[in-house]
């Protein structure tokens, strides 16, 4: 009935699906990872940069085109262009979004 003091007892130990311990792996896993490729290059950077310029440019400009597109049908001016080009940018914005949380 002697316990060994140097292992915790099972209800210490967090659970498999505790946020911590996903997040401590997920961040071991990256340092490994950097361990075995390093830094990305200057030009890998700037490619990175550019392809979240244009997640961003494309659907804010499809929106806009499409809005005055809109205004040219039901002759209103300009009251669909600004509310497709915002609509753009947030589908833009959530796209860039997604992108950077999978890398």
């Amino acid at each position: 009935m002697t316990e060994d003091p140097s292992s915790p007892p099972e209800t210490d130990r967090p659970p498999e699906t505790d946020p911590l311990v996903e997040e401590i792996r997920k961040h071991r896993s990256r340092h490994e990872q950097w361990l075995r490729e390093g830094d990305m290059s200057v030009g890998r950077r700037l490619a990175q940069i550019g392809v979240l310029g244009w997640i961003f440019v494309v659907p804010t400009l499809a929106g806009l085109f499409f809005g005055r597109w809109l205004d040219g049908q039901f002759e209103t001016g300009i009251f669909w262009s600004a509310p497709m080009m915002l609509l753009g940018l947030c589908i833009g914005g959530w796209t860039a979004w997604k992108w950077m949380n999978a890398r």
